[in-house]
């Protein structure tokens, strides 16, 4: 459903679900989570950027409800929270073949 202006509280809820994908350190782990289950220093490794700075994407990430952690000892583990995550960025790299941008 398309949010309307009417339901102010749903277009709050929208655009807390799309800042998740407006960045593009967030959009690197999503994608790199769509594979499989990883650890934080996974991803740290894989992008090579900061502890601090992935934690906080993470963080925003999970917020936003498109990724979930899984605590196992001291370290954490992240994974895509729904298939759908994944379907909004694929409908994305469609549109902007489309649209040539």
């Amino acid at each position: 459903m398309i949010p309307t202006v009417d339901a102010a509280g749903d277009i709050v809820t929208a655009a807390k679900l799309f800042c998740g994908f407006s960045d593009r350190t967030r959009l690197a782990i999503i994608r790199f989570l769509a594979d499989d289950e990883q650890r934080v220093t996974d991803i740290v490794d894989a992008l090579g950027s900061s502890q601090a700075n992935i934690s906080g994407h993470l963080k925003c990430l999970k917020d936003c409800g498109l990724v979930i952690d899984r605590r196992s000892g001291r370290e954490a583990f992240y994974r895509i929270a729904h298939p759908e995550v994944l379907d909004v960025l694929r409908s994305a790299e469609r549109l902007l073949a489309v649209t040539g941008q």
